[in-house]
C-alpha cells in the first residue's frame, strides 16, 4: 500500500486514493473567525465515474464555484483565520443545502442532466451524507466551537463566520452587474458594515446588497446551521466568476475583501451575539 493510502471499508464511497472530504488551511489562525468555502472543488469520488459527465461539464459552474477556493485561501492569512474547503463537487452532494432538500443531490442542474445522480437509493444518499456531508459540517462545527472558546481571550463575545462563493456573470441571458454580492439573512450587521466598507474603498465596483441572490432565501445552509442559531455575526460573498477565474483575479479580490473586512472587524464592539 502506498504511504498516502488510507484504510477504508470495502463498500465505502471513498477509496484510499480519493482526496479527503474537506481540508483546512491556516489552521492556527488566531483571529476570532472562520472562513468556509462550501463549493471549493469539482472532484468526484473515483467510484462514481465522474457522475457520467464529461470533464468539460465538471469544469462548468454547476460543478463548483469557480475561483472561490483561490480567494478563500488567500483571504485566510490576511484575516488570520482558518479556512475550511469542501473536497468534492456540489453535484455529488451540496454542502450548502439541507440533505432532505431536492437540491442536495441534483439530477438536473442548469439544464444539464447528471446521469450518476439518477435512480439513487436511500443507501446511496446516506453514503454521501455520511462520508462527505457530515465530516465537512462536523469540522466546521469544531472550528467554530474552538473560536467561541477563544473569543473571550480576544475581547469578542462571538466569532464571525465568513462564507466565500462565486457566481456566474450571466444567468438566463441576463447580465449581472455586481462585482461582489454581499448576502445576509436576519442578522445583517456584518454584511451591512462590509457593504459600506467595500463601497468606500472601491468606488468603481458595483456591490450587490443581497444580490444576485438573497440571503433570506432558504439556500444558505452553512450559515443557517452554524451561525444563525448561535447568533454569530456572518456574511456570505458571491464574487463574479469571470473576475476570479485566474490566480491574478483571485489575489485581487482576496485583497479587496481582506481590506474591507479588516476595517470592519477592528470595531469589535458591534460583533456580539445576535439575540432575536
Amino acid at each position: 500500500m502506498c504511504p498516502e493510502a488510507r484504510a477504508v471499508e470495502p463498500d465505502a464511497l471513498l477509496t484510499p486514493f480519493d482526496p479527503p472530504a474537506f481540508h483546512i488551511t491556516n489552521p492556527d489562525g488566531k483571529a476570532a473567525g472562520v472562513i468556509v468555502c462550501d463549493h471549493a472543488s469539482n472532484k468526484v469520488p473515483s467510484r462514481l465515474n465522474g457522475l457520467g459527465l464529461t470533464p468539460a461539464c465538471l469544469n462548468y459552474h454547476i460543478s463548483y464555484d469557480i475561483g472561490a477556493e483561490g480567494v478563500a485561501q488567500r483571504l485566510a492569512p490576511v484575516l488570520d483565520m482558518p479556512a475550511i474547503f469542501s473536497g468534492f463537487s456540489r453535484l455529488v452532494i451540496d454542502m450548502n443545502r439541507p440533505t432532505d432538500d431536492f437540491t442536495s443531490i441534483r439530477e438536473i442542474s442548469d439544464a444539464h442532466v447528471v446521469p450518476g445522480n439518477r435512480g439513487l437509493t436511500a443507501r446511496d444518499h446516506k453514503q454521501r451524507q455520511e462520508e462527505l456531508f457530515k465530516p465537512y459540517h462536523d469540522a466546521v462545527e469544531g472550528l467554530v466551537a474552538g473560536k467561541r472558546r477563544r473569543a473571550d481571550e480576544l475581547g469578542l463575545e462571538a466569532p464571525v463566520i465568513i462564507s466565500v462563493h462565486s457566481c456566474t456573470d450571466e444567468m438566463r441571458g441576463v447580465k449581472r452587474p455586481w462585482h461582489i454580492g454581499v448576502l445576509y439573512n436576519r442578522d445583517e450587521r456584518l454584511a451591512k458594515a462590509t457593504i459600506a466598507s467595500l463601497e468606500a474603498q472601491n468606488p468603481d465596483l458595483t456591490i450587490g446588497d443581497n444580490k444576485p441572490y438573497s440571503g433570506l432565501d432558504a439556500y444558505g445552509y452553512t450559515i443557517e446551521r452554524h451561525a444563525l442559531p448561535a447568533g454569530l455575526p456572518n456574511v456570505l460573498f458571491e464574487v463574479r466568476q469571470d473576475l476570479i477565474g485566474t490566480e491574478e483575479g483571485q489575489a485581487q479580490y482576496a485583497e479587496i475583501l481582506g481590506k474591507a473586512l479588516t476595517a470592519v472587524l477592528t470595531d469589535k464592539a458591534q460583533f456580539t451575539l445576535h439575540r432575536t
